[in-house]
């Protein structure tokens, strides 16, 4: 008996069809989604900057704060409520993007002693050339997720490339990139916050590649 015989058919809606983002089960925990990507997307973009030296600056440790606390902490806490809401996929890229964060942040401490335990230039450079390289690759299923990892792991091979070849114009490209990225992220924490909201002003489409049939 087909579907139409039964009395109902399955279709695509609207909104599955643009790849809207889809509110977050209805739990105790609020979807933790957007507070991860921005954390992530304002991290990301203030380092960014500092890597295509806006306005002379040569010296990123300011983000040293921003990195420990916004883009460590918060990130890590939002991948750690993933795993209670069921996102296996947002909670192993928050929580190791958090972690990546603290480790980078402890680096650029003096008082770690880390960079001072370096005393030949090149071979700091090829220690944190080969500590960049470390970024997660993994696609999902929205275009929008795609684009992110996409554009951050070019970004993190720019970066690399920069430190191991000792190449300013590749650390600036990897700036350059790290910016867009940071929009990319923005956008999706923005669309994530709208679609947890009960009447949202705007949606803000994600591109699903293969929307569930209801």
């Amino acid at each position: 008996m087909s579907d139409v015989e039964k009395g109902s058919v399955n279709a695509t809606t609207p909104q599955q069809a643009l790849g809207y983002a889809k509110p977050a089960p209805r739990t105790k925990i609020a979807n933790p989604a957007a507070l991860g990507l921005f954390s992530f997307a304002s991290t990301t973009f203030v380092l960014s900057l500092y890597n295509i030296s806006t306005r002379g600056i040569a010296h990123p440790n300011v983000v040293v704060g921003m990195a420990i606390f916004c883009g460590g902490l918060a990130q890590l806490l939002a991948g750690m409520w993933e795993f209670a809401v069921g996102n296996m996929f947002g909670a192993s890229a928050f929580t190791s993007y958090g972690a990546f964060w603290m480790s980078y942040a402890t680096i650029l401490i003096p008082g770690s002693g880390i960079t001072a335990a370096y005393t030949v230039k090149s071979e700091l450079q090829s220690a944190l050339g080969i500590f960049l390289i470390c970024c997660i690759v993994a696609l999902g299923k929205h275009i929008a997720f795609i684009a992110l990892f996409g554009f951050l792991t070019v970004t993190f091979a720019a970066l690399a490339g920069g430190e191991l070849a000792a190449s300013p114009g590749s650390t600036k490209a990897g700036g350059v990139l790290g910016v867009i990225t940071a929009f990319v992220a923005y956008y999706i924490g923005l669309s994530e916050l709208l679609a947890s909201e009960a009447h949202p002003i705007v949606r803000l489409p994600l591109g699903i590649l293969h929307p569930k049939r209801d």
